[in-house]
């Protein structure tokens, strides 16, 4: 068994030093060992970091012998070396960075592709408090002078060929300047016996360098493949390679310094007053302090933005998901007041507290802390703003926040909701319309229940929580236009009563649908019946008989209603201001059933089982007009079917046709008598016409 080399060993002790000193609690680097190939690298140093002084050497590998670490005479920077440290929340950003450029490795290198390294070193970075040593970091530098940090790129003003006559990029894999790009064989910085080593790996392709690819409609293209067809070669194009269509796609760029975009997330210091003369739709409220009233909502990139500002007149809705151990309360809006020039004053918001009442519905993934006696800390966990309206000012702001008081060291995903409605000032409900006159997409389906005195209602699905189970889930509104599936877990013994089984599985999925009529448009008036109200067609699960005798079957129930189907026809009912504008013709609620059986491991023991009921949603659009049904010719002779054949004959005079959009039909009547006018004339003024004309004379 050989021995390990000194740079190989004081890695090992250096592991393991900085997995005790995190087991105990001590300082360490994090990570203790780095491999550095640039110019500069940078490690966290954790623990208790008050009074620590980092510094900085270089070791001598002398005799194949490494220096016992001390930090007696370190320092924070070397002849080559530099050190800097970045305090932050109990931890040190150390960086260590090469002080001479790397300018310098690739003018002491004579090869563009050397294989020794231009810089090997050993670094030592050294954590202490009034001279001990405490923490150890060890760097082994090893940067090559063809690497691609060591040729900067060039500070001249890129020449960009004419794009009309050569690619852009004759060569995209070549991605590093003043460097050999392995695989990339038409990168002219590879010398020949480089490119030698990954020929037959090369990239293939726009990337590999073949900018150029011959097209389709060239007559050399159909040399190469067997698939042309028979009257290719009469109507192929004779062309050389460099003239290509490909040239025309490139975009006529140039050269210009980098502008910085002027919208920025966090836009609350130099926000811009819109509120003097009123607000507009789509306008930021502003506070009396010339900032933006904030909320977070969802970008486009699927994360909340904190200080995002409000729209006005725009609702939403967003749901966003939080670590508790990172969670910073936001300010109060308590004393947030919103400016009202147009009302001469100020509108503070009113709000109202609630308390949660099942934390599971918004904590998930909980952690018990071990320490239960800290005080506890108050959290929101849904934010209801509705702004009142009136012209383009805003009268009145009502708030509703439900709030958790949760352990100060919990740990957990949290899921906070915030909604923002705007309604009219002279609006007695809060209650809005999902369309005017038609439904609008994403807007919950109207319905009214007749069987009681509160009849305003609307269609639910489930919003599962927790295990999924029915008994803690959730409902949400179905949304116009919107097919979805949803569902929850019902628990379910292994002596359960069939006949109870299927009554609470009825019961469950009747919960959805607790209406007997839906609006036939978005704004149908829930006091007049007539006003466009159609009644719910509901389709009773079928009976599935007598069940067997109690105890001779356990575990098995036939025809278990678990499915909720409900179609809603819709259709176009013609158009407002040229925006389309869809109603509802019907609805219709259908179960479907299944067998249960209970679910047994090794052996059957008297533990609820499972079963999964479900709700889908299907909106089911009905032409205004039914399509013209196929001819008999064109079922047969599919050949002559445009969308599925290469050559399309009821095309054959496109521009006399239906299909074509370039200019009006009359005109191209027009050109095309005139043309037909012209080769009349031609054939008459022909050779061979006069001589038949002299014949007959």
């Amino acid at each position: 068994m050989g021995f390990q080399s000194p740079a190989a060993l004081l890695l090992r002790l250096l592991l393991l030093q900085g997995v005790l000193r995190l087991v105990w609690g001590d300082l360490a680097f994090i990570p203790p060992f780095i491999r550095m190939s640039g110019p500069a690298v940078s490690a966290s140093l954790v623990g208790d970091t008050e009074g620590v002084t980092v510094s900085l050497t270089v070791l001598q590998d002398e005799a194949g012998i490494l220096p016992v670490p001390t930090c007696g005479m370190l320092s924070n920077e070397t002849e080559d070396w530099s050190v800097t440290v970045t305090p932050g929340a109990k931890v040190l950003e150390v960086t260590v960075r090469w002080k001479r450029g790397l300018d310098w490795c690739s003018s002491n290198e004579t090869d563009s592709f050397s294989e020794s390294p231009c810089i090997l070193q050993t670094l030592l970075v050294s954590a202490s408090r009034n001279s001990p040593c405490l923490a150890h970091l060890l760097i082994q530098v090893e940067i090559y002078a063809n690497s691609s940090l060591t040729h900067n790129a060039s500070e001249n003003v890129t020449v960009i060929p004419n794009q009309v006559y050569q690619p852009l990029g004759p060569c995209p894999c070549n991605l590093t300047a003043g460097a050999c790009d392995v695989r990339c064989c038409c990168d002219q910085e590879c010398s020949s016996n480089l490119t030698e080593l990954f020929r037959l790996s090369c990239f293939t392709g726009m990337f590999g360098g073949d900018v150029s690819p011959p097209f389709d409609q060239l007559c050399s293209a159909g040399t190469t493949t067997h698939s042309v067809p028979d009257w290719f070669p009469f109507l192929c194009v004779q062309s050389p390679l460099a003239n290509t269509p490909f040239l025309g796609y490139f975009y006529h760029g140039a050269v210009s310094p980098k502008q910085e975009s002027a919208f920025e997330v966090y836009v609350d210091t130099d926000a811009k007053d819109f509120a003097d003369f009123g607000y507009k739709q789509g306008d930021p409220i502003m506070t009396v302090k010339k900032a933006y009233f904030t909320i977070p909502q969802m970008s486009l990139t699927g994360q909340c933005m904190q200080n995002a500002p409000v729209a006005f007149l725009h609702n939403f809705d967003v749901k966003c998901v939080t670590d508790l151990e990172v969670y910073q309360e936001r300010d109060g809006i308590i004393n947030a007041k919103i400016k009202n020039v147009a009302l001469g004053g100020t509108v503070t918001p009113k709000v109202i507290y609630e308390e949660a009442t099942d934390l599971d519905k918004f904590i998930t993934n909980r952690e018990t802390p071990l320490n239960n006696r800290s005080a506890p800390r108050i959290v929101n966990v849904e934010e209801h703003y509705i702004f009142k309206w009136n012209n383009n000012t805003i009268s009145d702001i009502n708030v509703r926040i439900i709030r958790a008081e949760i352990n100060a060291h919990q740990k957990g995903i949290m899921t906070q909701r915030f909604v923002v409605k705007f309604l009219s000032y002279n609006s007695g409900n809060e209650e809005e319309l999902s369309g005017n006159p038609g439904y609008q997409l994403g807007k919950p389906v109207r319905a009214l229940n007749t069987n009681r005195m509160n009849n305003v209602t609307t269609l639910y699905l489930w919003q599962s929580a927790g295990r999924g189970l029915c008994t803690s889930a959730t409902f949400k509104p179905i949304l116009f236009g919107e097919d979805v599936l949803s569902g929850c877990l019902l628990e379910v013994g292994i002596n359960e009563n069939c006949t109870q089984l299927r009554e609470n599985a009825v019961e469950r999925l009747d919960s959805l649908i607790q209406a007997t009529h839906v609006a036939m448009r978005g704004n149908s008036d829930y006091t007049d019946l007539s006003d466009g109200w159609l009644e719910i067609i509901r389709v009773d699960a079928p009976d599935p008989g007598a069940d067997p005798p109690a105890g001779s079957l356990n575990g098995i129930c036939l025809d278990v209603p678990a499915r909720l189907s409900i179609r809603i026809l819709i259709s176009d009912a013609g158009a407002v201001e040229g925006i389309t504008q869809q109603e509802v013709l019907g609805l219709e609620t259908r179960f479907s059933s299944v067998n249960w059986q209970y679910q047994c491991g090794l052996t059957c023991e008297h533990k609820a089982d499972l079963l999964p009921i479900s709700a889908s949603v299907q909106f089911i659009k009905i032409p205004a007009q039914l399509p013209r049904p196929l001819t008999r010719f064109q079922i047969n002779y599919t050949e002559y079917d445009c969308n599925r054949n290469e050559v399309c004959w009821p095309q054959l005079l496109y521009p006399w046709t239906q299909y074509y959009q370039g200019e009006p039909h009359s005109q191209c009547v027009a050109k095309g008598l005139l043309l037909l006018l012209f080769l009349t004339l031609a054939m008459f003024l022909s050779n061979p016409w006069t001589r038949i004309c002299k014949a007959y004379s």
